[in-house]
């Protein structure tokens, strides 16, 4: 198949909100279509109307454009294979259904859940093979159904798999793949409801949508022996499949919240970057080599090949994704970044802090703590003390691990004599205050350490000058005056 005929769908769920899992399975379809110049198209299947989560759709969409990932065809942009909701979709399935029952391929089952539960408590019991389902109606008379039907039950049509023989298909990740049909049930095509199940709906659309190849999560992969019987009870060409490596923990157990894994839109709202995320989820089962971490979008795009997916599962560190986020951050201008950070600043700093937030306030405090930050949402943490006027912090702070009282006081009063007179820019601010620590016999480390804490009441922060800089002459007085009393209320 040439590359011009690759058409790639992403079909999540909207059963909840996309988390990291389903969101490289879109990526991956993404890459795979823009490095093919082919069709990438959304669809979603929300046909499993009892576990549809109000908000979850948009939530779906709104992560991947947050992302930069963009569909050709499918919500808001249509097509010619439309419409792309499966649930207005209901009348392909039914066609589809009568198709497979006149043909011999499919059969009404009228068994009720109540059997259906005690079927399986009873196999349970007697230790015996688990199925879903025992085919008590695979093969009912026309007089059988039609007792059935008297009684007004509604049907399922549920797919008479052949009892005997193996379903194969080549994976492009896993390579030959073989099922023995007896382990396989007579799986439920349609439902009492009047809608399809995931294997129809599934199997149908991708038909109809004419998609080429099936990149989905592993865990699908024991499905896909369905998905083949039914394309080829209907005369359908499949696609070709490639069933993704599971993700796991660091632990290497099942990933899940404690490892990090949430909603995307999460991500975001912790502050962080698209371009981060993006190349993170790329290396979550793709690599180029064993050297290469850092992509833009255009460079993923440009060596994404199927060939390149691991077979192995992929760890989810959240350190790793840290440390990336950290590394995109420090690539933005500053005007970038203060962009970047302004709604941040304005959800978490205090309610005290004034608002609108001032940009040009905001810039020159950007660049003292860009090298800090590995989210967005630490910016308010990092920088809370250029914002509020009175700062609180227990006056021991000041001493640090080596100061005495007195020391610490002849230390502050002789700061603020010298700061009165001074410039205040940063290279005159470390000159004066490196010849005050010499001049008062104290190490530099320790009279610095305890001037940052007087201006900012934290022992870590930003570079000190450029921080009292910053801050200005008249914030730093203010604030070492205030220090001083509180160690001279100590005494």
């Amino acid at each position: 198949m040439s590359e011009s005929n690759v058409r790639v769908r992403f079909a999540p769920s909207p059963t909840g909100y996309p988390h990291v899992g389903n969101i490289r399975t879109a990526l991956f379809n993404w890459l795979f279509a823009r490095h093919s110049g082919s069709s990438f198209i959304m669809r979603i299947e929300d046909t499993d109307v009892n576990r549809k989560v109000e908000g979850a759709t948009e939530a779906i969409l709104d992560g991947l454009r947050w992302l930069g990932i963009d569909w050709d065809e499918g919500p808001e942009v249509g097509g010619k294979y439309g419409p792309y909701f499966q649930s207005q979709r209901l009348e392909h399935y039914q066609r589809i259904v009568r198709q497979l029952v006149e043909g011999g391929h499919a059969y009404p089952c009228y068994c009720s859940g109540e059997r259906l539960a005690q079927m399986r408590t009873e196999m349970a019991k007697n230790k015996e093979s688990m199925r879903s389902y025992d085919r008590r109606c695979r093969n009912l008379s026309q007089e059988e159904r039609a007792k059935f039907e008297a009684q007004s039950i509604i049907p399922v049509i549920r797919f008479k798999t052949p009892l005997e023989g193996q379903t194969r298909f080549n994976d492009l990740i896993k390579d030959d793949v073989v099922f023995d049909n007896s382990t396989l049930d007579d799986f439920v095509l349609l439902k009492s409801d009047g809608y399809p199940t995931y294997h129809l709906a599934n199997v149908t659309d991708d038909h109809l949508m004419k998609i080429s190849h099936v990149l989905r999560a592993d865990e699908w992969l024991s499905s896909t022996p369905r998905h083949m019987l039914l394309y080829n009870a209907l005369g359908y060409q499949p696609p070709l499949f490639a069933h993704l490596p599971m993700i796991l923990g660091t632990d290497r157990s099942k990933l899940s919240k404690r490892h990090g894994a949430t909603a995307i839109t999460e991500y975001r709202d912790r502050g962080y970057l698209p371009q981060a995320m993006m190349n993170f989820l790329a290396l979550l089962g793709w690599s180029l080599d064993d050297r290469t971490e850092l992509f833009t979008r255009e460079e993923l795009i440009h060596h994404f090949s199927i060939e390149r997916i691991s077979k192995t599962s992929a760890i989810f560190n959240l350190d790793k994704l840290k440390w990336m986020n950290g590394v995109y951050i420090r690539k933005l201008s500053i005007d970038e970044l203060t962009d970047q950070l302004m709604p941040f600043l304005d959800r978490d700093l205090p309610q005290s802090v004034k608002r609108p937030l001032s940009r040009e306030h905001v810039k020159p405090i950007v660049p003292l703590i860009q090298e800090r930050l590995t989210t967005l949402e630490e910016a308010a943490e990092l920088c809370m003390f250029f914002f509020v006027d009175d700062l609180v912090y227990n006056a021991d702070l000041l001493l640090g691990k080596k100061l005495t009282r007195e020391n610490a006081v002849r230390g502050l009063e002789a700061a603020l004599k010298r700061l009165q007179a001074l410039t205040f820019d940063a290279p005159s601010l470390e000159d004066a205050l490196r010849t005050l620590a010499t001049e008062l016999e104290l190490k530099a480390g320790d009279f610095f350490g305890l001037l940052r804490v007087a201006t900012t009441g934290r022992t870590a922060a930003p570079p000190l000058f450029q921080t009292m800089a910053s801050l200005g002459k008249d914030r730093c007085l203010k604030r070492i005056e205030a220090a001083l009393k509180q160690l001279q209320d100590k005494g």
